[in-house]
């Protein structure tokens, strides 16, 4: 396969403010935040598995991401740590990134293409 695309519902949380401060064991650390945990739980029930076919080389990652208000700055970082494992082995294989941001109040999602890396599909 060289291309797989496919939707995700629900909206993601920010990497950048996904993270609270905690104390385990007496330590201070960062967890993820509940959202994102619940994020990462929805992704993971809808994420197709390719399994034996999961991408080993480096792919590029168009998606557009629909927020259901127009607060969220746009960060696919979390998007694409969930795909490790499940689309491709892992995030560092990504090596071109086309990134939008969307808004529909009554569907928030996530609408993915990964494809292998020079594989863009002809535009007639």
């Amino acid at each position: 396969m060289t291309t797989i695309f496919f939707i995700i519902h629900g909206e993601p949380a920010s990497k950048a403010n996904s993270r609270k401060l905690v104390t385990i064991k007496g330590r201070p650390a960062f967890i993820k935040s509940e959202k994102a945990r619940k994020y990462v739980k929805q992704f993971e029930e809808q994420c197709p598995q390719m399994g034996d076919s999961m991408f080993i080389d480096d792919v590029e990652v168009e998606m557009t991401v629909f927020y259901a208000s127009r607060r969220p700055d746009l960060d696919e970082s979390v998007i694409l740590d969930c795909m490790q494992g499940f689309i491709y082995k892992n995030d560092r294989q990504v090596k071109r990134k086309i990134i939008t941001w969307g808004l529909d109040k009554k569907n928030p999602r996530s609408e993915i293409t990964v494809r292998l890396m020079g594989q863009s599909e002809a535009v007639s």
